[in-house]
Formats: C-alpha cells, structure tokens, sequence
C-alpha cells in the first residue's frame, strides 16, 4: 500500500519596511511628529534631523527643498541618519514645510 502526503500550502508572511513619512498628512501630524521629538528627545541631534526628513519626505523632497531654496540632493544628505545639518539648513526646511520652531523655559 503506497500512502501519499499531501502537500500543505504554507504562506509566507511578507514584511516591508514601515516608513512614517507614509502616516504624516496632514501639517497638524507633522507639527507633532516633530515636537514629539524634540520633547522626547532633546539631546538626540541625528533624530531630530531624521524627524525633519521624514516630514521633508511626505511633503515631497523636492517641493521642500526648493521651497527652501537648497539642492535635493544637499538635503537627502542634510536630512540623513548620518546628516548633520546646519542650524540654518534646520530652519529653512521648517519655514518651507509650514512649521515654526519656538523655545519656552524648562
């Protein structure tokens, strides 16, 4: 007697990578994503950046970047993991998305 196994579909789960700058629409979400940041953590100086770039992203890199009067590529890189932007690169890119820094005692 020859016994046969059927063979069982297994489905493979397929992951991608999550990309905030995908749930940032509205400039009320992207005004708190970044304060989120800056309150949670002040001291981290490429995460605040990566923050901006997300927000640079869902907007549009190259809308923001001309808006903010610098070269696409300068700001990917400004705006990187491993960007380390000017403090004015910082507030031309806030002024083109829309948003405003402010500074209150701790």
């Amino acid at each position: 007697m020859v016994r046969t196994v059927a063979k069982s579909k297994i489905k493979k789960t397929r992951t991608v990578p999550y990309d905030i700058a995908e749930q940032l629409r509205t400039p009320e979400e992207m005004a708190a994503y970044l304060e989120a940041w800056l309150v949670e953590a002040p001291d981290d100086v490429a995460g605040i950046a990566r923050a901006l770039g997300d927000i640079a992203r869902a907007r549009g890199m190259t809308e923001v970047a001309a808006a903010a009067g610098l070269g696409c590529e300068s700001l990917y890189k400004a705006l990187s993991e491993n960007g380390n932007p000017s403090l004015a690169t910082v507030l031309k890119v806030a002024k083109a998305l829309g948003l405003r820094l402010h500074v209150e005692a701790a």
